[in-house]
């Protein structure tokens, strides 16, 4: 099952904490933006995108990534 999110991250801090998080898993999460695909677990990747609305596309579930989504969702 893949479940996406629409977040935004802003500040390199926020950015290392996502990637920290997204480590944690052990199944794929990917970052989307246009047409540019990046791993979430690649901070250079994460670092690249941000400011940007992305959509996370993850294929499990984590209740601590969870809580990650929702800290940094765009409403």
């Amino acid at each position: 099952m893949e479940a996406r999110k629409l977040i935004k991250l802003t500040a390199p801090e926020e950015a290392q904490e996502f990637v920290t998080a997204a480590s944690e898993c052990d199944f794929d999460i990917d970052m989307r933006f246009n047409k540019v695909i990046v791993d979430a677990k690649s901070f250079l990747g994460v670092l690249s995108l941000l400011s940007h609305p992305v959509m996370i596309f993850s294929q499990g579930s984590n209740s601590e990534f969870e809580k990650m989504l929702e800290k940094y969702a765009v409403v």
